[in-house]
């Protein structure tokens, strides 16, 4: 195949909005060695995607070690790991070779790296400390990371399943797909994570659909408009801390800061609370689509109204 240049294999492979770790610190490496490997080796997205778990297996032996030699060594394993991680999706994109194995593959083996990690990490410190903390620390992480991704599949389906459902119900009512559909700079903001993995990489749209919400109190805050601007004019979502900086900073910030506790704590909490402003966009979504569908139903009783009095009128007559 005839490898695109560079500036063309960033519009084909990467997302047009992405976490800010992978646009600044991913990106500009992992693109350039997709083309690479395009031009010059067969190798395909699944060896990638084992490759990374490899590594990410090896990330995790270092952080079990405990030492903050072995927790440097295992940051930046992790950090190749991710990049590979990253090249699996972009290579199958540009190659168009991608699967639905391929995609579960790449999406469980991420869950796996994560939750190999944890353990790895939070056991080393346990056994240098005998701290019992670390060993709840682990737990939390798996069961973050689990909530973090089924709450995104889950959010993005049912965006999915309210956009068709509009689209349908305007279909039957011969109109044109109403303006609340068109998309916005702010849909489904911190989801593309895991339904980009869900379905396969040359089938993933930039963003999913949704159901924009109104304007609420976030649009209104001084500056905020502004910094989303700035944001997706760089590709850069909104969403600032979502599953990628959570792992980023326990496996790669924590381990070089040699300090494990406190930032695993702290992306913990900043998880959770950006979590539960896309549960609270999510619910104004489905408010709008409700009074939206409302809206529908008005026009086809005013329709079926309008069709039936000229026939009693007429029999009046």
């Amino acid at each position: 195949m005839r490898v695109p240049s560079l500036p063309e294999v960033r519009r084909l492979t990467e997302k047009q909005r992405d976490a800010w770790w992978t646009v600044l610190l991913v990106d500009p490496v992992a693109t350039p060695l997709v083309r690479w490997t395009a031009m010059w080796t067969r190798v395909t997205p699944n060896q990638i995607t084992w490759a990374a778990l490899v590594l990410g297996i090896g990330a995790a032996a270092c952080f079990a070690q405990g030492d903050w030699q072995w927790l440097v060594a295992g940051a930046v394993i992790y950090h190749v790991s991710f990049i590979l991680d990253c090249m699996d999706g972009k290579l199958a994109r540009l190659k168009g070779n991608g699967s639905a194995f391929g995609a579960w593959l790449d999406y469980i083996f991420d869950r796996v790296r994560v939750l190999v990690c944890a353990i790895a990490l939070m056991g080393g410190q346990y056994r240098q400390t005998e701290d019992v903390t670390y060993i709840w620390l682990a737990v939390a992480v798996v069961f973050l990371d689990m909530l973090r991704y089924m709450d995104a599949l889950e959010i993005w389906k049912v965006r999915l399943d309210m956009r068709r459902k509009l689209r349908e119900r305007a279909e039957e009512l011969g109109l044109a797909e109403p303006p609340a559909m068109a998309k916005t700079s702010e849909e489904d903001e911190g989801l593309p994570d895991a339904p980009a993995a869900a379905i396969p990489a040359q089938a993933a749209p930039a963003s999913p659909p949704s159901v924009p919400q109104q304007q609420t109190f976030i649009t209104r805050l001084p500056g905020y408009v502004r910094l989303r601007d700035f944001l997706v004019g760089h590709r850069i979502r909104i969403h600032l801390f979502s599953g990628i900086e959570f792992q980023m900073t326990i496996f790669i910030i924590a381990p070089l800061a040699n300090s494990i506790l406190w930032p695993t704590v702290a992306a913990g909490v900043l998880l959770l609370l950006f979590e539960v402003l896309v549960v609270y966009r999510l619910f104004l979504a489905t408010r709008s689509f409700e009074r939206t569908m409302a809206g529908y139903d008005r026009i086809e009783l005013k329709t079926k109204s309008e069709q039936t009095n000229p026939a009693d009128q007429a029999s009046l007559v």
